[in-house]
């Protein structure tokens, strides 16, 4: 009878030290996945801050271009105008007399008036040249 009871006595002690083992294992797992999260988080605040750095140099970039570009179109105004001036560079128009540019806005004033009334997209498809040539003698007469 009293072997029967150190046998039983053992293997309950053997059965609690079984849970103790788990138990403990069941605290190192947690510890673990603990660290893990904890690593991951930082990696993760590490990425968001690159990324809010990049989103800034980015902007910064183009703040640069932006800025090139005003300055280039500054100098090539500045360049326009002193070629204006010196005469190297004559306008677009100065070779033209005035009466003829004015007849010329006079008809094409006339022909989006007419493309307006034919409900045409392009004045040239859907106004034939008689009436085109009608178009000129009215605007002409506006002269």
């Amino acid at each position: 009878a009293d072997k029967n009871e150190t046998k039983e006595r053992k293997k309950e002690r053997k059965k609690e030290r079984k849970k103790e083992r788990k138990k403990e294992r069941k605290k190192e797992r947690k510890k673990e996945r603990k660290k893990e999260r904890k690593k991951e988080r930082k990696k993760e605040r590490i990425r968001a801050l690159r990324q809010k750095e990049r989103k800034k140099e980015r902007k910064k970039e183009v703040k640069r271009k932006k800025e090139r570009k005003k300055e280039r179109k500054k100098e090539r105004k500045k360049e326009r105008k002193k070629e204006r001036e010196s005469g190297s560079r004559e306008c677009m128009y100065s070779k033209r007399p005035a009466s003829e540019r004015d007849r010329d806005r006079l008809i094409k004033q006339e022909r989006n008036k007419e493309r307006k009334k034919t409900g045409a997209r392009k004045c040239t498809h859907n106004i034939r040249r008689a009436s085109g040539r009608e178009i000129e003698r009215v605007a002409l007469t506006k002269l």
